[in-house]
């Protein structure tokens, strides 16, 4: 159910027939209950919808103005009785006194779809706070611009972070256990070195209960430090933590960790943490490739050795063909990147990681010119509008 706060002039044209009647369509083509709420309730919602009936409502908006200005207002437009006109001015006033929103207009199908975008946002807002992102060790060396601001983003999210020795994580994987389920089952039945493989599990094993002990959402390691501790690497146990729905990072990249956060609480999908490797700029696509895929995107797969290293276990997988987007945030939240592409195919080449995948892009310019680092994230389906309401809803203005 979605509530809307309902201002008009009792001197508009408009009828409650009327009224009644763009409700009833708006609410068939949203498929979700809306329901005029007074202004108490409107207020008591995280989001809620104004509706603007008519014009000459200018008035009765500025009798509730000091109330309202401390939200976002997402005004509701009919197109009917100078709906939109006094919607306009009541939105130029808004911002110009300290308050924030938008205009919902359109046809019923494109405000319903405006509704759902946004209604997103806040549930992407609501999953993330009071969950936590554990980092497992120091950031890797060579990540010299990939900072992070535990505090912006406790401010703007509500998500915590925490810090976590890297001999913890050496003395879980001592003790040679993992539970078994679906995903460790599908790796054992892989046909690769036993040994490896099981090595490997155990990595799993040991950030699942570190996962579990700090009660976190997601988690990040320092993991070439694994290649001279352990002798193997953390790619298996990565993948099986984002086939359930943990977000697992590596090389303690922590602004590419908040990115899978934000955008696995937006889309709901599997995360593919992956470096941009090869440009055709030509032929308009983009080699992206990483080794810690998980298997819940894949059409297919095998296991490999670990590009860098050439020891423990990687999965090389095969994309369904179609559309992705990829995306990337800073830190501090104060800037993000967001593309829409299509997977055009899933190439290999033994010059890069494991998992490799081209994708069709129209613009290289922000990788080339102005990028967030190295690391970014992709996901399947077209998510570049729900991102960018998610990140409208942090600036409130």
């Amino acid at each position: 159910m979605i509530g809307y706060y309902q201002i008009r002039s009792p001197l508009s044209q408009v009828t409650d027939m009327h009224m009644r009647r763009y409700i009833g369509e708006l609410r068939d083509s949203l498929g979700e209950e809306l329901r005029r709420v007074d202004l108490a309730e409107y207020l008591r919602e995280e989001f809620a919808l104004l509706y603007v009936a008519s014009g000459g409502s200018e008035g009765y908006f500025l009798e509730v103005f000091e109330q309202l200005k401390a939200r976002r207002c997402y005004i509701l437009t009919s197109g009917e009785s100078n709906s939109l006109a006094a919607s306009m001015e009541i939105l130029s006033y808004l911002r110009k006194h300290g308050g924030s929103g938008e205009i919902l207009h359109g046809d019923i199908e494109q405000v319903a779809r405006q509704i759902r975008v946004l209604r997103n946002a806040y549930r992407a807002l609501n999953t993330l706070r009071g969950k936590k992102l554990g980092c497992i060790g120091k950031p890797s060396d060579w990540l010299i611009a990939s900072e992070y601001a535990p505090d912006t983003v406790m401010e703007k999210l509500g998500l915590g972070f925490v810090s976590i020795p890297m001999e913890e994580l050496l003395e879980e994987i001592k003790r040679n256990h993992y539970e078994d389920d679906p995903w460790t089952a599908l790796f054992r039945r892989q046909a690769f070195d036993r040994n490896e493989i099981e090595k490997a599990l155990n990595v799993y094993g040991a950030l699942r209960r570190i996962v579990d002990r700090y009660d976190l959402c997601g988690v990040s390691v320092r993991c070439f430090d694994l290649l001279d501790t352990a002798h193997t690497t953390g790619c298996l146990g990565l993948s099986v933590l984002n086939s359930r729905g943990i977000y697992g990072g590596c090389e303690g990249d922590m602004p590419t960790l908040l990115s899978m956060a934000i955008l696995g609480s937006i889309t709901g999908e599997p995360l593919f943490m992956c470096n941009p490797s090869r440009f055709d700029t030509k032929a308009g696509c983009a080699t992206f490739a990483h080794c810690t895929v998980p298997t819940a995107m894949l059409k297919s797969f095998c296991l490999n050795t670990h590009f860098e290293s050439g020891i423990g276990v990687a999965v090389q997988g095969t994309f369904e063909k179609g559309d992705c987007t990829l995306f990337k945030c800073e830190g501090d939240l104060s800037r993000y990147y967001a593309q829409e592409g299509t997977i055009l195919e899933t190439p290999f080449s033994n010059m890069l990681c494991r998992t490799q995948i081209r994708v069709g892009l129209d613009d290289f310019s922000y990788f080339l010119t102005d990028p967030i680092n190295n690391h970014h994230v992709v996901c399947r389906g077209k998510h570049k509008t729900e991102i960018d309401a998610f990140f409208r809803l942090l600036k409130r203005d």
